[in-house]
C-alpha cells in the first residue's frame, strides 16, 4: 500500500502486535455465557453501566465503536467463541453477546458487549448503546488513517456523552497486516495517554492480544470494597 511506517526508538519492529501497559496477569478460566443475539435500535439496551454482586462478582456493560470494517465483530467472537470468520457480515444496529472472565485474584467479570454498526447511516444510533456503559472500546485498523480519525470522533463523542468514570481502551485490530502499516503504533500511544485510555494493537485472525485487551478492561474496573 505504500505507506507502511518503522516505529521510534523500542517501537521500531511492528512485529508482534504492541501493548501498553504490558500485563502480569493471565486469564484463570473463561466461559461462554450467551451467544450473539441481533438487536434494532429500539431493542431495551438498559443504562446501568456496572452492577456489582459484590467486590468479587462484577457485572459490566461493554459497547465497541469504530468503523465498518475494523474488525469489531471479529474481536469479539474470537474473545466469544475463540474464533474468527474472515467473510462475517456487516453488523446492523448492534449484536450483543455475552462472556465471563475468573481472574487470578478471584474476581468474576462478566462482559455484556454490545458491538456496534460501523456504517456512516448507523452513528447517530451509537449513543443509544454506548449510554450507560462502564467500558467502551474503540477500533481501528492499522492499515486505515481513515479509520483512526473516526476512531477519534467516537472518544470525543464519549467524553462528551459517556459516563464520567468510563474505562476507554484505544484498539489497533488487524496487527497481522503490519506489512501494510499506515498508523504508526507510536502516534497511537501518544494520542490513548492524551485522552486517558489505555492502548493496545490487536489481531483477531491470529488471536494476539485480544483475551489481553479484556483482561486488562477487567483490571481496570472500579471495585467496590467488600463489607468486612
Amino acid at each position: 500500500m505504500g505507506c507502511s511506517s518503522s516505529l521510534p526508538g523500542s517501537l521500531h519492529s511492528p512485529h508482534p502486535p504492541l501493548f501498553y501497559p504490558s500485563l502480569c496477569s493471565s486469564l484463570a478460566n473463561q466461559s461462554t455465557d450467551l451467544i450473539v443475539k441481533e438487536c434494532g435500535p429500539l431493542s431495551s439496551l438498559g443504562n446501568e453501566s456496572s452492577t456489582v454482586t459484590d467486590s468479587k462478582n462484577l457485572r459490566v456493560k461493554l459497547v465497541l465503536l469504530g468503523d465498518s470494517g475494523v474488525g469489531k465483530s471479529c474481536i469479539v467472537l474470537r474473545f466469544v467463541r475463540g474464533q474468527f470468520d474472515p467473510s462475517s457480515k456487516v453488523t446492523v444496529g448492534a449484536s450483543f453477546l455475552s462472556q465471563t472472565l475468573a481472574l487470578q485474584d478471584s474476581t468474576t467479570v462478566k462482559f455484556e458487549i454490545w458491538d456496534t454498526a460501523g456504517q456512516e447511516r448507523y452513528a447517530a444510533l451509537a449513543p443509544l448503546y454506548y449510554r450507560g456503559a462502564a467500558v467502551a472500546v474503540v477500533v481501528y485498523d492499522i492499515t486505515s488513517p481513515e479509520s483512526f480519525s473516526k476512531a477519534q470522533y467516537w472518544v470525543k463523542e464519549l467524553q462528551k456523552h459517556g459516563s464520567p468514570d468510563i474505562v476507554m481502551a484505544l484498539v489497533g485490530n488487524k496487527a497481522d497486516l503490519h506489512e501494510n502499516r499506515c498508523v504508526s503504533a507510536q502516534d497511537a500511544l501518544e494520542y490513548a495517554e492524551k485522552n486517558g485510555m489505555f492502548f493496545i494493537e490487536t489481531s483477531a485472525k491470529t488471536a494476539d492480544n485480544i483475551n489481553q485487551l479484556f483482561e486488562e478492561i477487567a483490571k481496570r474496573l472500579p471495585r467496590t470494597p467488600s463489607s468486612s
